[in-house]
C-alpha cells in the first residue's frame, strides 16, 4: 500500500473519531454509486451530513479543504441525491462538511467546516 493510500485511510479513521467526539452519529462510510462517492455519511442533529474528509502530510499544495473543487462539489452533491433517494431521506434537511486532517509531529489533527459549499448541479 503506498504512503498515500495509507495517509488516506489513517485520515478518514480519524475524521470519524473526531466526528463521534463531537455527537456526529456515523451512518456510513466510503458510500459509492455512479456518481462517485461520499467519504462519511453521518446525522449531526436531525441534519444529514454528507462528509469529504482531506488529508495532508504537509501544508506545500495548500490547505486540504482547499481540494473539494466545483468538480469534486457536483460529484459529491449527485452521489449525495443518490443515496437520499436510495434510503428514502428525500425529505430530509442535508448540508456539506469537509473534515480537514492534518498530519503533525505529534499524530493527526481534525477540523471540520460545517456547510463547507451549497449543493451543485
Amino acid at each position: 500500500m503506498t504512503d498515500r493510500i495509507a495517509i488516506g485511510r489513517d485520515g478518514e479513521d480519524e475524521a470519524g473519531r473526531f466526528l463521534k467526539r463531537n455527537g456526529y452519529k456515523i451512518l456510513e462510510r466510503n458510500y459509492r454509486c455512479r456518481h462517485g462517492e461520499i467519504d462519511i455519511v453521518a446525522m449531526d442533529g436531525d441534519v444529514i451530513a454528507f462528509i469529504e474528509v482531506k488529508t495532508r502530510g504537509s501544508d506545500r499544495f495548500g490547505p486540504p479543504e482547499g481540494s473539494v473543487d466545483e468538480r469534486k462539489q457536483r460529484h459529491i452533491t449527485r452521489a449525495s441525491m443518490n443515496y437520499m433517494a436510495e434510503k428514502g431521506l428525500v425529505d430530509r434537511q442535508a448540508r456539506f462538511d469537509v473534515v480537514s486532517v492534518e498530519v503533525t509531529g505529534t499524530g493527526l489533527c481534525a477540523s471540520i467546516i460545517k456547510d463547507a459549499f451549497e449543493a451543485v448541479e
